[in-house]
């Protein structure tokens, strides 16, 4: 038995839901959504199933994901499961349009109601 939870619990072999921020230095919504969302988030339903990843866009796409097409906008927020985008968020104006937005991400998660 300890055998199978071992295996089940090792880090990188269970890939869950990810919400990937991509941002780049001097953004001044990045810092406007650090500073109004940042936050709260991982204390949201969103955030507990989909924690936030911080990508620096100047830096280079992470290996191993596969992106629906090109993120050219910061902050853009891609919900990842099994490495790949189940969609997007480009921009941030607000507190509302993020939440609004950040409800339809988290339908498109498998297990939702």
């Amino acid at each position: 038995m300890a055998g199978a939870w071992g295996f089940a619990l090792w880090p990188g072999l269970i890939k869950a839901a990810e919400l990937i921020k991509f941002e780049r230095r001097g953004c001044p919504w990045c810092k406007a959504w650090d500073k109004e969302i940042g936050p709260i988030y991982p204390k949201t339903d969103i955030g507990k199933r989909a924690p936030l990843r911080r990508v620096d866009l100047d830096a280079g796409l992470p290996p191993g994901l596969t992106f629906k097409r090109p993120i050219r906008y910061t902050p853009t927020f891609v919900l990842v499961e099994d490495g790949s985008e189940l969609d997007r968020i480009e921009g941030y104006p607000g507190e509302d349009f993020f939440w609004g937005r950040a409800e339809r991400l988290l339908e498109r998660l498998p297990g939702s109601p």
